[in-house]
């Protein structure tokens, strides 16, 4: 008896919470279907009385809306079904309409320098600008308060979490990949220039925006990091240089043993006195000169 009791409740709870949420279900259809008709009987009332009183009126139900321009239209506080209007004369009915208008133009805007720590632990700052646009008025309305705003300071933050995740050679050598990448990360795409472009892309577009174009304009290093890299740059031109003029001297010295190689006695004691005449009187330079016989026995001992 106590179960069956226990089942009783319980079937008598879940049955009230059924019902419940039936009533309110349908209540909120009625309220939603009363507010409806209201605003159609009033929409009716409104366009008989411009109508009736169209020279009079026809200068306040009218507005221009620009080629670069969309207008969305709020009436009794609820979206007008369909696109955006624009551009061209718009009507509508001043006591009942309120009007926003959107600029479709391509804008652009600086990011602050943002102090960022690469992955290898490297401090920068780092600077951009971002582009974008509005594709969708209705959502650049309806989902965000201030557009500009919310899109800056996701450029910000997004700017200093996609430089964090890669090394200081990355991002002095990939910098277009980054500023890609920063522009399509969200919408799930994985590179490195397309990192910023893809987080803004992929998150702003829930607010009818589109980022265009991603740049990094300046990346500026710690005083002591650039000399570092000074330092090293150098060390690394001199080791190539030295190892230039090393290979130059034995090709050198090489091609000096064929010629030797091939001059007979006469030849040989022929460019020697020429070498002598080259000598240059002021030069401080000392002469032994040899009698050739020596050279001749050198010759004769070599196999």
């Amino acid at each position: 008896m106590g179960g069956s009791n226990k089942v009783g409740v319980l079937c008598a709870d879940e049955f009230d919470a059924e019902s419940a949420k039936n009533i309110a279900t349908d209540g909120g259809r009625r309220v939603g279907g009363v507010v409806e008709v209201v605003g159609a009987v009033l929409t009716l009332l409104s366009a008989a009385f411009i109508i009736l009183t169209f020279p009079l009126t026809a200068w306040m139900c009218a507005k221009v809306v620009q080629e670069y321009e969309r207008a969305v239209i709020f009436r009794l506080g609820r979206v007008v079904k369909g696109q955006a209007r624009g551009p061209g004369l718009l009507w509508f009915i001043p006591w009942l309409d309120v009007i926003q208008k959107v600029d479709l133009r391509t804008v652009s805007f600086s990011v602050r320098p943002q102090e960022v720590l690469t992955a290898d632990g490297v401090p920068l700052k780092v600077d951009a600008v971002v582009f974008y646009r509005v594709v969708d008025p209705s959502l650049w309305v309806m989902r965000v308060q201030n557009g500009y705003q919310a899109t800056l300071t996701l450029a910000q933050t997004t700017l200093r979490a996609t430089l964090g995740a890669h090394t200081l050679m990355d991002v002095l050598t990939q910098t277009p990949g980054i500023t890609k990448r920063i522009e399509w990360m969200s919408a799930g795409a994985c590179c490195t220039r397309f990192v910023l472009q893809e987080v803004l892309y992929g998150v702003s577009l829930l607010w009818g925006v589109r980022v265009e174009r991603v740049e990094l304009k300046d990346l500026m290093l710690p005083v002591s990091l650039q000399r570092c890299m000074a330092a090293e740059a150098e060390a690394a031109r001199t080791a190539r240089a030295k190892a230039i003029v090393a290979e130059g001297e034995a090709k050198a010295s090489r091609a000096l043993m064929e010629a030797a190689s091939g001059l007979s006695s006469v030849a040989f004691h022929l460019r020697y006195l020429q070498s002598l005449s080259s000598v240059q009187s002021g030069a401080s330079i000392v002469v032994f000169c040899l009698p050739t016989e020596l050279l001749d026995v050198f010759n004769s001992q070599q196999p």
